[in-house]
């Protein structure tokens, strides 16, 4: 029993020995220069097609941008725009007409985009209460929303900056003097809806203040119902951004002309922001985005070229694996 003791113990020392001096069994490959050309080939072979496939998936999507924070305004109140969006008196219905350039098939996304808008302030991000959205008035700690925590002593549900500035500018879509149906189920992921957002939570309390940041909630519909306040919530990384405001589910013909009668309510004036509204269709690799796609371009063509230039370079100055004559101090020890 003791040896066996003891030839466990040598047996352990050895292999602490063996992994603290780095000596254990392991794989090194070398980077012989036909394995370097090799590998720079066949990302190249890789790389160039999927990038050119991924081009090709979004050049195929049809997509319509109209801006129209600006033409929504009244020629006469363009000096001072912002008097004009906090002014209730005066109208802020506005039409817009978007030409279909070419033929788009259903589903037809509606997205509104904005721009210069920052969802990823270190204060806004942090001015909500995710357990107050999934508990509702059962759960009071909510001193992350402030300054959006309380109005008359009461508090807001849901709270934060985030649900205050809820956008609130409507569309409706008409072609050919009949309205398109749009369909506002299901734009926010099922995830929220389920796990994020209350059942039984209602809005309590919400833009009763005397300074209104956006939307209004139906104190009647549970929060988990609420998709344009879900949407909404998940807060974009980047200072443009589009959020899905709905859904055409019919196909819509070249030269078609839609009639977009909006409401031009929420107030990117103040800040110096954009508001834009988006058609586009969708492929196998969602929306339009060429990004990928010149990335998988830029990255396969580099490594093409690299391996050109290795292969060039190892046929003219071609040596022995592992011969080091050619190093400095070599040389001069041969000329010694």
């Amino acid at each position: 029993m003791a040896d066996m003791n003891r030839e466990r113990h040598r047996t352990r020392e050895t292999a602490f020995y063996l992994f603290t001096q780095q000596s254990l069994p392991a794989c090194k490959p070398v980077l012989t220069p036909g394995w370097v050309i090799t590998i720079f080939l066949f990302m190249g072979l890789i790389f160039i097609p999927v990038g050119l496939i991924t081009l090709r998936a979004s050049h195929s999507v049809v997509e319509i941008v109209d801006r129209y924070d600006t033409e929504c305004v009244p020629e006469a109140f363009r000096i001072d725009k912002i008097s004009y969006i906090q002014d209730d008196s005066i109208p802020k219905n506005c039409s817009r007409f978007m030409k279909v350039h070419k033929y788009m098939k259903a589903p037809i996304y509606i997205y509104y985009q904005l721009d210069n808008y920052y969802q990823n302030h270190r204060r806004y991000v942090k001015s909500r209460s995710d357990k107050q959205l999934l508990h509702g008035q059962k759960y009071h700690d909510t001193s992350s929303c402030q300054p959006v925590e309380l109005n008359s002593g009461q508090p807001i549900v849901p709270c934060g900056l985030i649900a205050w500035s809820l956008f609130n500018d409507s569309f409706t879509f008409i072609r050919e003097r009949a309205e398109l149906k749009v369909n506002r189920k299901n734009i926010a992921w099922k995830s929220d809806r389920d796990h994020k957002f209350g059942k039984n939570v209602h809005p309590f309390n919400f833009q009763n203040g005397t300074l209104i940041g956006g939307g209004k909630l139906n104190p009647k519909i549970p929060l988990s119902d609420q998709e344009d306040l879900i949407v909404w919530m998940r807060t974009s990384a980047l200072p443009s951004f589009r959020k899905l405001y709905g859904r055409i589910e019919e196909d819509l013909d070249a030269d078609d002309v839609i009639v977009v009668n909006l409401m031009n309510n929420y107030n990117t004036y103040s800040f110096g922001g954009k508001k834009k509204l988006v058609l586009s269709t969708s492929s196998w690799l969602g929306g339009k985005n060429d990004f990928l796609g010149h990335a998988c371009v830029i990255i396969g063509s580099s490594s093409l070229i690299l391996a050109i230039v290795f292969t060039l370079l190892h046929l003219k100055y071609r040596r022995p694996h592992g011969d080091t004559s050619y190093l400095p101090w070599n040389r001069k020890s041969l000329s010694g």
